[in-house]
């Protein structure tokens, strides 16, 4: 209790470079209880403490002993520093079984907390949803569906906690680390799957099947007056626009118009364009792949990242999510037919071109926004232009704001993909994902079949996410006389079609070519000796009137070209039989 009080101490004096806050009284303080069963660690703390792992474990322990016929834990992953990750599994009906679930004639709900482990509201908000649950005060919402939940997702993470892990956020009193025991991202992590926490996530999707899956964050940025910020990939931007659509029309109403209620501001997921200037605009983000929501919204998943204001008290938060959360099963339970057939529709649908990258348009579009007054001065400390918010309220009729419509990137989609043997761990990671792969049997000639050749090719500097991505440009040849027998075959005629494009198609930036996972075509293993070579070379030219036709050319327009021994002879090697044929070819 004493280091308790020691937290809650500390806890005052770090906020206090913060902001000013918005008076805040909300009809959802109602939903505390200060004693009783069950009452969480937050409550007791009076809002301020999160519980660190060892007591989220009990508390999770302690749920399932009260509900033991509606409530399981199992474990869907393992940490790299060895500690579990849980799901809690709700039924009604007591079906926890993951076929039984993804069967049901229920539509069940997925909800993450601690991806970034400093980002923990979910988990206090589910445990006081769950506790409500397991005492009989909303018995009514396992009649409406099925409900998976990870307290903790970045478990390592967590217990790397700190009052002092995050600069820009209130609470709780101990916060844990953005990233995980080997310094992952794992909100990265949705297309590569390096770390054991994802594919915990992504085999517990594969497996249950769930029909909304909420990512629960807190944001960064600037000071406004909503507190509870959510989103997805607008209309215009997503692949799976039918469910983004049935998500604007049938879900945000219920869910803003449920926090409005209890006293809460609900406001659209966006950044700022520019932090020391909030009047230039917002940034309209659209995830990619490797970020759970637009992962989600490649394979039709209806995916809500939800973004909490980090300026705001934390209890506020918590309360705000909780209301969230049961907005979006109220939404689900009345509107699970609407949603189901956007599903169904963007599962059928197999495009012909894909975008694959895109930036922010030159023109803004506007938005009402409620933002918070600030002042711009000079700091003698940083030596340019910083802002300082006033805690008063600002409201913009028309803010710019800028979404990424521009088309960056854009490829044609293939019938199909097809994988050499070698590469397992490739296919494994597709099946993950939960695409469909074949294997090729048959010896015959696969007809129109293309290989991608690098021609110019950089890598990155630093490292990201423990990869040294590569960017490249390609240019695309005719395969004759193939024989693909034993190769693995990836159709994108399948529901996860798209996905499977944007892993496997190298110019899209999340692919795994991107990621590095095919970085040994960059390397040359055989070489050439020069007096083996010169005669040879000579042969090949005399055998090959129009080559040696381009290499006087050459040697005639490029004077660098004919100066360097070195270049005259690699140009010929690279030209002759004995030259790797694999090299810089994309498997």
């Amino acid at each position: 209790m004493i280091a308790s009080l020691l937290l809650l101490s500390a806890s005052v004096t770090v906020d206090s470079h913060l902001p000013p806050l918005l008076p805040w009284h909300g009809q959802s303080t109602s939903l505390l209880q200060n004693e009783g069963p069950l009452t969480t660690d937050f409550e007791l703390s009076g809002g301020l403490v999160s519980p660190n792992y060892k007591n989220t474990k009990a508390f999770v322990n302690r749920l399932v002993a009260a509900n033991p016929t509606q409530f399981k834990v199992n474990t869907i992953a393992k940490s790299n520093a060895g500690r579990d990750i849980q799901l809690l599994v709700a039924s009604e009906d007591g079906e926890f079984d993951a076929e039984q679930i993804s069967l049901s004639a229920k539509p069940t709900i997925l909800v993450q907390s601690g991806i970034h482990a400093g980002e923990i509201d979910g988990k206090d908000a589910m445990f006081m949803l769950l506790r409500d649950i397991a005492t009989g005060k909303r018995r009514d919402i396992l009649s409406k569906v099925n409900i998976l939940f990870i307290p903790i997702l970045n478990v390592d993470g967590h217990e790397r906690s700190s009052a002092y892990n995050r600069i820009n956020q209130r609470g709780p009193a101990n916060m844990g680390f953005r990233t995980n025991a080997n310094n992952l991202n794992l909100n990265r992590d949705y297309t590569k799957l390096d770390t054991p926490e994802v594919r915990g996530v992504l085999s517990t999707i594969k497996r249950f099947a769930p029909d909304l899956y909420i990512d629960v964050h807190v944001t960064d940025g600037a000071d406004y007056q909503y507190d509870v910020t959510y989103g997805y990939n607008p209309v215009f931007s997503s692949e799976s626009p039918s469910v983004s659509e049935a998500l604007d029309n049938y879900f945000k109403p219920v869910i803003d118009a449920k926090l409005a209620e209890q006293g809460h501001i609900p406001g659209p997921l966006v950044f700022v364009m520019d932090k020391r200037e909030f009047k230039k605009g917002l940034a309209g983000w659209v995830a990619t792949p490797r970020y759970s929501n637009g992962w989600g919204d490649l394979r039709s998943l209806p995916t809500i990242l939800v973004e909490n204001h980090s300026l705001k008290p934390y209890k506020q938060r918590v309360l705000g999510t909780y209301v969230f959360i049961v907005g979006a099963i109220d939404a689900l339970s009345e509107h699970q037919q609407q949603l189901a057939n956007a599903v169904k529709k963007e599962k059928a649908f197999v495009p012909s071109e894909l975008i694959v990258e895109r930036s922010y348009a030159k023109e803004p579009n506007t938005l009402a926004f409620k933002g918070i007054k600030y002042k711009r001065y000079q700091s003698a400390l940083s030596g340019q232009i910083e802002v300082k918010y006033l805690g008063e309220k600002q409201a913009y009729d028309a803010l710019p704001i800028y979404w990424q419509k521009k088309v960056k990137t854009s490829v044609k989609v293939p019938s199909a993909f097809y994988i050499p043997a070698a590469y397992p761990k490739i296919v494994e990671k597709l099946k993950l994902h939960g695409v469909n792969v074949e294997r090729v049997t048959t010896t015959k000639p696969i007809p129109e079949l293309q290989v991608a050749s690098v021609d110019s090719y950089e890598f990155d500097k630093v490292p990201f996410e423990g990869r040294f991505r590569v960017k490249a440009s390609f240019s695309f040849s005719k395969v004759v006389n193939n024989n693909l027998v034993d190769w693995y075959k990836v159709s994108t005629q399948q529901p996860l079609g798209e996905l499977a494009t944007h892993l496997l198609h190298p110019q899209a930036p999340d692919s795994f070519f991107a990621w590095g996972e095919f970085n040994t075509i960059f390397q040359r293993t055989e070489y050439m000796e020069n007096y083996a070579l010169a005669p040879f070379a000579r042969q090949m030219l005399k055998d090959q009137p129009a080559l040696a036709l381009e290499f006087d050319k050459k040697l005639r327009d490029d004077s660098v070209f004919a100066e360097d021994a070195q270049a005259r002879l690699d140009w010929l090697y690279e030209r002759s039989p004995f030259y790797d044929k694999a090299y810089l070819k994309y498997p």
